[in-house]
């Protein structure tokens, strides 16, 4: 005889709302949503954003750049001074789901 849990999670699986590539998560994946986290740091205007809330780079230099809030500033304008290499890596990712699909 069936359990509750069975029946719950049959009823579950049969209403398939979780596409297949969510359910099977890899490196690529993984690799993708670092490209994405990249490049929401990188389009991060500093005059309009940053400097606003407090988080302008001129502001954590010395010993406030150890803090956690100093290097996450740091991690910021590391991703918008190394927008070339970004470019290529996004063009290459383009490339490959163009190829395989």
């Amino acid at each position: 005889m069936a359990t509750v849990n069975d029946l719950r999670l049959e009823r579950f699986s049969k209403l398939n709302w979780i596409s297949p590539q969510c359910r099977k998560m890899g490196l690529w994946t993984i690799l993708e949503g670092f490209l994405l986290l990249a490049n929401a740091l990188a389009i991060l205007n500093e005059d309009r954003f940053l400097a606003a809330r407090g988080w302008s780079f001129s502001a954590y230099t010395g010993d406030r750049a150890k803090s956690f809030k100093g290097q996450l500033i740091g991690l910021i304008y590391a991703t918008q001074y190394l927008r070339v290499p970004l470019v290529l890596l996004n063009t290459i990712f383009i490339i490959v789901k163009l190829v395989s699909g």
